[in-house]
């Protein structure tokens, strides 16, 4: 096989600029006499959704395939290794439809719990992310079969995607919406990446110099393909330049043309076009390459088992689900273990309608679904009876031949004669999808009123939701037991009652926060934001990071999840590297209950106080491992230096401050069970500058040679006039009105308080002395 640059030098420049967009929705252009195959892309983050033309309806129709959970059920198993299976069954999906980019996964921060699209998103944490991202890469690469990586970036929202500029640092540009992109990058390589709709401070995805290129290329070192999303494109002839490889889908030759006229006028160089085709013959290759090794290792052509997926589908539901609540152990359900006969009521529209998958480019033609009501004919040893107690859509009752009311009345009826009441509730289609963005974080009011209706007459209730994002629950207090289990795929509805009746426990924890309110979020007075801009004013600043700095109390915390068990966490020590930032963190976890489950360990670093605002504490490290009744495994933490860092604007770069760190492990971000103390001696310098603007107390903190300070403030009566030493403890002394003047008054200033009064002081000081100094101070450490 030809390499590209052997390809490329035999393409016209009308072939070459021809490559940089699609020939069609989901197929790159060929030029088979000139070795140039088409690369075939399709949708699919939580499932392979291939258009294809079906002869017998004569309709373009997505194929049928399995449907996994989506993003924000699988993050909530905190298990890279379990979405990386999810990988290997997309993988192997795609290679038996001869697919050869998947397009996914999104792993854009959920900054607000209203996003329309959070349920294709992993986490509010940046780590987080990044570690489920590889997992899921990693998987579906391990099969010859490329992903692209999305939204890059910062699409956070589906209000006005289209042109919204998100207005943020750079700080909080690289430390929370860039972060999990580059771990993805950085370890797993996808083939691509795909840049977002929205404008970044401004400038389009699509061509974005610091965004394509200064970051992702220079700075992460990444030399695969950017592609757009479909219809992101700006100004083509902008674009290639900045790092943009490839335009979705095709433009019908319309910017190919402008891109050649705009080579031979000179203001577009080939060099740009010849390094973006070089790319796309790169993917071509991969593709290519890929497809042959994994032909040769199987032994007949290409295809899938599709019960054995839609048992991985039905795995990873149950792996993911979280325990929000359990009062008296409500959960599990007996199945008659303890001798008696136990009676259920099934409550809700979702009993019998599975709500399993989001609305939009993700939505799958499903293999087969399971609802909750085909689970339940299973249990024969139990008594199941169900009443549809609500309509999921509001447009629902117009067609009914029942009222809200009747349906209501039945099933109070039914609560009052069962053992306990399980309602199935959560959001509708019409409440979530992409393309628009929820303007509440409430269900609809008929299954709230059901729900406490249902609590006053049931001695016990237990509410199972499905929903992509968090929801209000104001009838909280009311009911014993709350079972999240998002959209858990075609499979959800047998892993539903796997989890009730205790087949297997709960083991999810949240991968983002529940808040109480929509108004006690972090960006609650900037999203959607207003015609043309959204500004990240919250900065860094998102999720269990806002309301811990805030102390706001939240209905369910980051990391939270509960089990049919009990673990306890012991023994915490801290094993220092070779380095100043390495270290190796050991903690003893023992399963103190009578009931075998997984519990998530979770370890976050309390961070130093500094001269820059940072979170009380982020997330580091997690690990989730399965325990039998009273066996105990030790937990080993790598901690290395972006572990202690922030991203310093100074420095354009991470940086870690000497001081006080603590290392806490525990359930959730509230739930900590132990913590100790490490002390970092850094050795990152900052780089700073000294401008007129700076005042002593800044030179006095970042250089270590103040001479330059020392004479030039000998010259005035600055020190002695607010009893300043600076040949003494000048750290230590303790902040007072003249201390704060002296301090905090920049360099410019200090002209003010010049005393040479009189001619025999000779010559006062002036702007040039102040220049003066200021070189000197940059020339010395």
């Amino acid at each position: 096989m030809k390499n590209a640059d052997q390809i490329l030098s035999n393409l016209t420049l009308e072939e070459k600029a021809s490559l940089l967009s699609a020939r069609d929705f989901w197929h790159t252009k060929s030029y088979p006499e000139k070795d140039v195959s088409e690369v075939t892309v399709s949708d699919g983050p939580n499932g392979l959704r291939k258009s294809a033309f079906n002869p017998e309806t004569g309709k373009e129709e997505t194929v049928q395939a399995i449907c996994f959970p989506t993003a924000s059920c699988m993050a909530s198993s905190f298990d890279p290794d379990l979405i990386k299976s999810v990988g290997e069954a997309l993988g192997d999906e795609c290679q038996s439809e001869d697919v050869h980019v998947l397009l996914g996964p999104g792993i854009n921060m959920k900054r607000s719990p209203l996003c329309g699209r959070n349920f294709e998103y992993y986490s509010e944490d940046p780590y987080l992310a990044g570690e489920l991202g590889v997992g899921f890469v990693d998987g579906v690469q391990s099969k010859g079969v490329g992903v692209s990586l999305k939204h890059f970036a910062a699409n956070n929202q589906e209000s006005r995607r289209f042109l919204i500029s998100a207005n943020m640092s750079k700080r909080t540009l690289h430390e929370i919406y860039l972060q999990a992109f580059e771990t993805v990058v950085k370890r797993s390589k996808p083939w691509t990446l795909m840049c977002s709709y929205n404008r970044i401070n401004g400038t389009y995805s699509s061509e974005n110099k610091y965004l394509l290129t200064d970051t992702l290329r220079t700075r992460w070192g990444y030399d695969g393909l950017v592609m757009t999303d479909w219809g992101a494109m700006n100004e083509k002839t902008r674009s290639v330049g900045t790092g943009l490889d490839l335009e979705m889908p095709a433009s019908n030759g319309v910017r190919d043309k402008e891109l050649v006229e705009a080579v031979k006028a000179g203001t577009v160089s080939e060099s740009d076009v010849d390094k973006a085709a070089k790319n796309v013959l790169n993917l071509m290759i991969k593709a290519e390459e890929g497809r042959k090794a994994y032909l040769s290792s199987q032994s007949k052509a290409p295809s899938y088992d599709k019960e054995e997926h839609h048992s991985i589908a039905r795995r990873v539901a149950k792996e993911s689900a979280v325990l929000l609540k359990n009062e008296n152990n409500v959960l599990p359900l007996s199945r008659g273990n303890d001798g008696k006969t136990h009676s259920y009521a099934f409550i809700g529209g979702f009993v019998s309608q599975a709500k399993y998958q989001g609305g939009g480019s993700s939505h799958i033609n499903s293999y087969r679904v399971d609802t909750v009501i085909d689970a339940a004919h299973s249990y024969n040893d139990v008594k199941i009876k169900f009443a549809q107690g609500y309509y999921i859509e509001p447009t629902d009752a117009e067609k009914g031949s029942r009222t809200e009311d009747e349906l209501l009345d039945e099933a109070i009826g039914l609560a009052t004669k069962s053992d306990v009441s399980i309602i199935f509730a959560g959001l509708p289609d019409s409440f979530e999808s992409e393309g628009f963005d929820r303007s509440h974080m409430s269900m609809p009011d008929n299954q709230n009123k059901l729900i406490s209706e249902i609590a006053k007459v049931s001695d016990k209730t237990v509410v199972v939701l499905f929903n992509g994002s968090p929801v209000t629950m104001p009838w909280i207090n009311e009911v014993d037991s709350v079972l999240e289990m998002y959209l858990s795929g075609e499979a959800g509805g047998y892993a539903t009652l796997d989890l009730l009746f205790g087949n297997v426990s709960p083991s999810g924890h949240l991968a983002e926060t529940f808040p109480l309110r929509i108004e006690d979020t972090p960006c609650y007075l900037n999203f959607p934001g207003n015609l043309y801009d959204v500004d990240y004013n919250e900065g860094v600043f998102i999720g269990y990071r806002y309301y811990e700095k805030k102390n706001i109390p939240v209905l369910f915390p980051f990391g939270h999840g509960l089990t049919y068990t009990t673990f306890e966490y012991d023994n915490l020590r801290i094993e220092k590297g070779n380095t100043p930032f390495d270290c190796k963190v050991l903690v003893d976890l023992t399963n103190t209950g009578n009931f075998a489950a997984a519990e998530v360990a979770q370890l976050y670093v309390g961070n130093c106080i500094c001269e820059d605002n940072r979170p009380v504490k982020e997330l580091r490290g997690f690990k989730k491992v399965s325990l039998k009744p009273g066996e105990t495994r030790t937990l080993e933490f790598e901690l290395s230096k972006r572990s202690f860092a922030y991203f310093n604007e100074l420095m354009d770069d991470w940086y870690v401050p000497s001081g006080e760190y603590i290392i806490q492990i525990g359930s959730s971000s509230k739930d900590i069970r132990c913590k100790e103390t490490i002390e970092i001696e850094s050795t990152d310098e900052l780089k700073f500058e000294v401008n007129e603007l700076t005042p002593p107390g800044d030179i006095i903190k970042y250089k270590k040679d103040i001479t330059p300070l020392k004479e030039f403030l000998a010259n005035t009566s600055f020190t002695e006039m607010y009893g300043i030493d600076l040949d003494g403890d000048v750290k230590s002394i303790k902040p007072t009105m003249a201390s704060a003047m002296f301090f905090e008054t920049p360099l410019h200033s200090v002209l003010s308080f010049n005393p040479r009064f009189k001619p025999e002081d000779g010559e006062p000081l002036t702007p040039e002395d102040v220049r003066k100094t200021i070189d000197k101070l940059n020339s010395v450490e």
